[in-house]
């Protein structure tokens, strides 16, 4: 009995400095992790693969590689997982970890850029990393982006565009948003909010230039630049005199009805007849984009009149015009070759196989992309502007970093 007892005071004795050895080790590593700064969280590992990179050949893609393009149609053939806007709220939070993330602190610019700021009116409503995208590919220190996003958009798509519009210090959120329906005025006062604000910012630009979230440029800030320096003060605007169907538009009362689809509501023509435009005037129909002088814009203001079209002008089509390629259904195999992608409301929606064609014929924005639908062009779009605008640079004597 007397040995049993001194065999357990004995192992008790062994096991308090093992437990006082745990304690210490315990104490010693919350005081370490207290007291550490921590610049990335662990988790944020997942949302440097927010924008999946594929196993793809960019320059296979663009010179029509048939086996590159297979892979491309196998990849979109997939369940395309969407980057979520909440996960750019997330990223967003931490300023300092987004700019490095998204190459922000290491663009560099031309003179000649840096002396030609260009404006843009963004409005949006959806997909807010394909925004982020879209302002990332057009990013120049010396421009300045306004923000309008749709009073109805989720509370993770707004929380996005405020979180871009506090990390990069040229971005900014218009003062005025409107709830905008498709095809209403609420379109053209989006853009007009945004007009105003850019005119009052401190950023005295050249050129402003509007776009929407699924529009991607077809050329670098740089030559851009240089196709606007060539307009010498003009303004790019698509007008034509209205086909019948057309006329309805302005002769007729439209309201605005529910719709099945994601727009919400839709202008509804009705039996009410509108009085004639006074004094005769000749009403043109047009396009939502445009690209409009610096003066063209003060002018308006000034006025809140741009002015008169001289009737001799011959009709402009959206063709014509270099600002923006849309290509419709409708017009395929007869003006262009046919859509890779989809259709939406006889609209392409492009594909990989179509990115010679369009970085080719001429024109300066696309509408639409959508990495759902094919996430290779948007990369391969992205990895093209980058080389072209470090070969403009690389002849450029001078370079500064934003």
């Amino acid at each position: 009995m007397t040995l049993r007892c001194l065999s357990l005071r004995l192992r008790r004795k062994q096991f308090l400095p093992s437990i006082l050895s745990l304690l210490t080790i315990c104490v010693l590593l919350l005081f370490c992790v207290k007291h550490s700064y921590i610049t990335e969280p662990s988790h944020i590992a997942m949302d440097m693969q927010i924008i999946p990179k594929y196993n793809i050949d960019c320059s296979a893609i663009y010179d029509m590689d048939p086996v590159e393009v297979g892979k491309s149609l196998l990849i979109k053939k997939k369940d395309v997982v969407e980057s979520k806007d909440e996960s750019l709220a997330y990223l967003t939070s931490n300023c300092t970890l987004f700019r490095k993330y998204r190459g922000y602190d290491n663009v560099c610019v031309t003179e000649e850029e840096q002396d030609f700021p260009i404006a843009y009116s963004l409005v949006v409503h959806k997909s807010a990393w394909m925004v982020e995208r879209l302002i990332n590919a057009l990013y120049s220190p010396s421009n300045i982006y306004c923000i309008h996003y749709d009073q109805k958009s989720s509370v993770q798509f707004i929380s996005a565009m405020e979180g871009l519009a506090q990390c990069l210090p040229n971005v900014f959120i218009t003062s005025k948003k409107e709830s905008v329906y498709y095809a209403s005025i609420s379109r053209l006062k989006a853009d007009l909010n945004c007009l105003s604000d850019l005119l009052g910012s401190e950023v005295k630009w050249k050129y402003v230039i509007n776009l929407c979230g699924q529009d991607f440029p077809l050329k670098s800030n740089v030559e851009l630049v240089s196709e606007l320096k060539k307009l010498n003060g003009r303004n790019m605007l698509e007008t034509s005199r209205p086909t019948p169907a057309k006329k309805q538009r302005f002769t007729f009362h439209h309201e605005l009805k529910d719709a099945s689809f994601e727009y919400q509501k839709l202008p509804v023509k009705t039996e009410y007849v509108k009085n004639p435009p006074p004094h005769n005037i000749e009403v043109f129909s047009g396009n939502a984009y445009f690209v409009l002088s610096r003066k063209f814009i003060e002018h308006m203001n000034a006025s809140g009149v741009p002015g008169e079209v001289p009737r001799s002008k011959p009709d402009i089509t959206d063709l014509m015009s270099k600002t923006r390629l849309v290509k419709w259904q409708y017009l395929e195999e007869q003006l262009y070759p046919p859509c890779t992608g989809t259709h939406v409301r006889s609209v392409c929606i492009y594909g990989a196989a179509e990115m010679r064609w369009l970085l080719n014929y001429g024109h300066w924005f696309a509408n639409k992309f959508d990495p759902k639908v094919d996430p290779v062009l948007i990369q391969c779009l992205e990895e093209k502007l980058k080389e072209k605008q470090k070969l403009f640079q690389s002849v450029s004597l001078t370079c500064h970093k934003g």
